[in-house]
């Protein structure tokens, strides 16, 4: 029997890899790592938005 995993469990999985990736791949843009992401975790295309939109900000709160 398969198991299914709720849409939003898959985007906190996914924000956890972006968070580790970053750290682990700084060199990485955050494009190919959020492409990444939405294969692995089979993320919806406003999933994906949502998390760059997160992101973004962020980044943008660091620099």
């Amino acid at each position: 029997m398969p198991t299914i995993i709720a849409q939003n469990e898959l985007v906190r999985n996914a924000a956890a890899y972006l968070t580790e990736q970053r750290t682990l791949r700084p060199d990485a843009s955050l494009a190919t790592l959020l492409d990444e992401a939405g294969m692995r975790f089979n993320l919806t295309p406003l999933d994906a938005a949502a998390l760059e939109r997160l992101f973004r900000e962020e980044q943008n709160k660091m620099a």
